[in-house]
């Protein structure tokens, strides 16, 4: 069984049940998983897009769904000979699965860990308890688990395989019609409806400033494919800015910018792997905001600076995040040549300490391993529909 809940996970478990299925094509797969693992895996009984929240507020809207499929899940690992569950992030959910799954003796393997270094360092306990084997994507997670009695194995990150534009520069300037002489700012809102809400309006109101204060600037959004089209029109029509939006060529329309701000996330890693410099910003709903200032234990929230283990380029956090404040960070980075050089160097050192490519077939051997272990290849398991349906 795997559980991936979020687009993020859904991306980087179809890789790995890719390479699963490359090392032992008799391998069969149920759980959670949104349209990659689905293609993958068409076995795969519950999509993940009604599960894939963020904030604690959207949790509540989701809440009565999550537990449907909750129970449901939990039905089938007490019923089927699972071999294995494999979990992806999204701790709230799959921490109680990995309490049923301890309960009925199957092995746990969990890829991508949750960000309990952040915040809830106390979960590392209950993942000593329920977890045999925590597969991390960044290395200062291997000694915060080792010291806990962990199982942890440093597999790299996952986008070193993912993150490479196929067009240059040059060539990204020309197919998409951008203005070479002009100083291009690529505006990354995140990829969930709420973010582009509550994000791109103060993006676009910067450009809106920039483009008037100066008339250097062009402004370019890679649409994420989670991405509502309609509602996103809807917010830029609003904005007396132009914007070219691209939905296609993701990481090509990235690489074409000089510079970028990007909401929080994976984006500003996958930035940074690129070598663009960039303002993070975040924006969430007030409530979820002042919990997590309760909760969280770190200094920075972009992942370019946890990595980094300092910061390389500036964060703006709800109030902070003010049209105003990301002009005038955009402008004190472009206009400084020496700032810029010094941000690239940076982002280099970062992109190294992410591993060598192949993480997924790593995690995928590991998983292999477990199966073998437990006999998953000598029989074959109920229906899973049966059980759930």
């Amino acid at each position: 069984m795997i559980v991936a809940g979020e687009a993020s996970g859904d991306m980087h478990g179809a890789d790995l049940l890719r390479a699963l299925l490359q090392l032992n094509p008799r391998v069969r797969i149920s759980g959670v998983g949104g349209a990659r693992i689905r293609a993958v895996c068409p076995g795969v009984m519950f999509d993940a897009s009604e599960m894939a929240v963020v904030g604690f507020t959207e949790v509540l809207e989701k809440l009565p769904g999550i537990i449907r499929t909750y129970r449901r899940l939990k039905r089938a690992l007490e019923t089927i000979r699972f071999d294995l569950l494999i979990l992806i992030d999204y701790p709230f959910f799959n921490l109680r699965l990995a309490r049923v799954a301890k309960k009925m003796r199957i092995p746990v393997l969990y890829y991508i860990s949750p960000q309990i270094w952040a915040w809830r360092k106390g979960r590392v306990k209950q993942i000593a308890r329920l977890v045999d084997c925590m597969a991390v994507i960044f290395p200062f997670e291997v000694p915060f688990y080792y010291k806990e009695n962990v199982q942890v194995k440093f597999i790299g990150h996952p986008l070193i395989d993912l993150v490479r534009p196929v067009l240059s520069r040059q060539e990204a300037a020309k197919q998409f019609n951008l203005d070479r002489e002009k100083t291009t700012i690529g505006l990354l809102p995140g990829s969930r409806d709420s973010e582009i809400k509550s994000m791109l309006p103060k993006m676009l109101e910067a450009a809106r400033i920039l483009s008037h204060k100066e008339g250097r600037f062009q402004f370019i959004l890679p649409l994420a494919p989670t991405c509502d089209e309609a509602n996103l029109h809807n917010i830029l029509d609003k904005f007396d800015v132009t914007v070219k939006v691209f939905k296609e060529h993701y990481y090509d329309i990235i690489h074409a910018s000089d510079f970028l701000v990007v909401a929080s996330g994976t984006a500003t890693l996958e930035a940074a792997m690129l070598g663009i410099p960039m303002v993070i910003v975040y924006r969430t709903s007030l409530l979820t905001y002042l919990l997590g200032r309760l909760l969280v234990s770190i200094k920075n929230i972009g992942l370019v600076n946890i990595v980094a283990e300092k910061q390389v380029v500036p964060e703006l956090i709800q109030w902070q995040m003010r049209p105003d404040r990301i002009v005038q960070e955009a402008l004190a980075i472009l206009d400084d040549p020496d700032r810029l050089s010094w941000i690239r160097q940076e982002f280099l050192k970062i992109k190294n300490k992410l591993g060598e490519p192949g993480a997924s077939f790593r995690v995928a051997r590991l998983a292999h391993e477990f199966i073998m272990s437990k006999g998953g290849d000598q029989r074959s398991s109920a229906s899973f529909s049966k059980v759930v349906l």
